[in-house]
């Protein structure tokens, strides 16, 4: 479990984590009900969240995230087409751990939900990273195309030394 090894979390949000990694590993599709049962398992919820109606703030409300009547919508299509087998896999998962990041569906927990998000993008493709905190150690900007790249950089990079590993 590489996503939650040296994250500091205490053991009840380690457990429910790798929980929902689980769940999210046993279901075939990402769609937004499933990324929000996924959600509500890493949160320790008893009910799913819906997609937010309010704006949202993180990094100690120096971020907004607005929302209006076409933002769940356009999430969902993200979530599909990130899930298309069109791009390479590190280019899907990179883009759609970063459609969780700045969409922000949820009101607390996003990161936890793009982590989900991106595991199970990589899974489909037959990828499983033995090291993945590099990619969540960094903070992403919406505005900044070049990070955007990085990641996608970094992702084949945790993919091609995680295929080196275990030869």
């Amino acid at each position: 479990m590489s996503y939650v090894k040296a994250s500091g979390w205490d053991s009840a949000r380690v457990e429910r984590v790798c929980a929902a990694l689980a769940a999210e590993r046993s279901d075939s599709e990402l769609t937004f009900e499933r990324l929000a049962e996924w959600h509500r398992i890493a949160m320790g919820a008893g009910e799913i969240e819906r997609f937010r109606v309010l704006p949202a703030f993180a990094k100690g409300g120096r971020e907004r995230y607005g929302v209006d009547a076409t933002t769940a919508g356009e999430f969902a299509n993200c979530l599909r087409e990130g899930a298309e087998p069109g791009m390479a896999p590190a280019a899907r998962a990179a883009r759609v751990y970063l459609d969780v990041c700045f969409f922000h569906p949820f009101s607390d927990g996003n990161g936890r939900a793009a982590m989900l998000a991106f595991d199970h993008v990589l899974g489909r493709a037959g990828v499983v990273l033995d090291q993945a905190g590099p990619v969540f150690a960094v903070s992403r900007r919406a505005d900044d195309p070049e990070g955007a790249r990085e990641l996608v950089r970094l992702v084949d990079i945790l993919i091609a030394a995680t295929e080196s590993r275990a030869r």
